[in-house]
């Protein structure tokens, strides 16, 4: 009888060196935990980056991080509920387009800030709404009523402005201006609040679980007695509001719109949130992942800035991560992560 290797015997009975069992440990921790992928990635390429230019750690240039990964976050973290609940809205960048065009408008016709933007996000919120209900009357997939409504917002918002700037600059210094400890801009705090709001309601509330149930599985969704349409436009309704809430927070920056602002917001928030682990199939993810997962895209896109590299390698780097997040969601369904 052939002897059995030591080192098998420890692995079948589950001992071994401190060493291997902390590598299994590590291992089944990134499996299951996409953010812990994404955070570690973030760390590294900041410390590689730093390393190659110090002027990476500046506050000057981490503040300007956070500026810019505000918006994105926002509507990232929208696209999440959707995803998980297996709807999307790629009509995003038409309706934060015509929100930027109209609360320039509304302030330039004398109507003051607060009531602009309240009107500017109430409209993202009905965008929003309009393809939750068509795709339920309809009995269409989301996205398809979307692609069609991407067209007609975008119509809309040329109709409005004729093409023609709309300018607000400077009426919104106080919000972009402002920060805590000279580094976390106050817009970046306020898409913080937006993830830690949001993964309380999918973690801790009824309409949270009934997110996951329907996105995995509509018949049991049903059949569990969930009013699967009330919730989906409650679904897009919280997509429209953290949209509208992008959409002043991206004026603010710019200082004004046209239809065409905001170009590309909804394909790198779907992006963003496949990266953080959710699942183009639904059912699963969180706002933890996506948010690491839009951090991570915020510091590829400064990192590459920050040393002069072409601005195409950052379409590049974005295509490529996807694909990497990919690679890590099969890791996980296969060693049977779920977070």
């Amino acid at each position: 009888m052939s002897e059995i290797s030591p080192l098998v015997g420890h692995e079948a009975t589950g001992r071994g060196s401190p060493l291997t069992r902390g590598a299994r440990v590590v291992w089944r921790v990134m499996t299951s935990n996409q953010w812990v992928v994404l955070l570690f990635v973030t760390v590294m390429l900041s410390i590689v980056t730093g390393a190659i230019n110090p002027r990476f750690w500046s506050a000057q240039n981490l503040s300007s991080l956070f500026q810019q990964v505000s918006v994105l976050g926002l509507v990232a973290v929208g696209a999440t509920l959707l995803i998980i609940s297996g709807n999307f809205d790629i009509s995003v960048d038409s309706y934060v387009g015509l929100a930027v065009c109209v609360m320039p408008m509304l302030i330039n016709h004398g109507l003051g800030k607060t009531p602009a933007v309240l009107i500017g996000i109430l409209l993202c919120m009905a965008c929003s709404v309009f393809n939750g209900v068509v795709s339920i009357l309809f009995k269409a997939p989301s996205f398809i009523v979307s692609l069609a409504t991407l067209g007609m917002f975008a119509g809309i918002s040329l109709q409005l402005t004729g093409g023609v700037i709309q300018n607000a600059f400077g009426q919104f210094n106080g919000l972009t201006q402002a920060s805590l400890f000279g580094v976390l801009p106050l817009i970046f705090v306020i898409t913080l609040a937006g993830y830690v709001l949001t993964q309380i309601m999918l973690s801790r509330t009824t309409l949270g679980r009934s997110v996951f149930v329907i996105g995995a599985n509509l018949e049991v969704a049903f059949r569990s007695g969930i009013a699967v349409n009330r919730n989906k436009v409650i679904f897009f309704l919280l997509n429209g509001l953290l949209v509208g809430i992008a959409a002043w927070i991206l004026l603010a920056r710019v200082g004004g719109g046209l239809p065409s602002t905001g170009s590309g917001l909804a394909m790198q928030g779907i992006g963003a949130a496949v990266i953080g682990g959710v699942p183009i199939t639904g059912g699963r993810g969180s706002a933890v992942g996506t948010f690491f997962g839009v951090l991570l895209l915020g510091t590829i896109s400064n990192a590459l800035n920050i040393l002069n590299v072409s601005p195409y390698s950052q379409e590049i780097a974005q295509g490529a991560l996807i694909l990497f997040a990919i690679g890590i969601s099969a890791l996980r369904a296969r060693f049977g992560g779920t977070k």
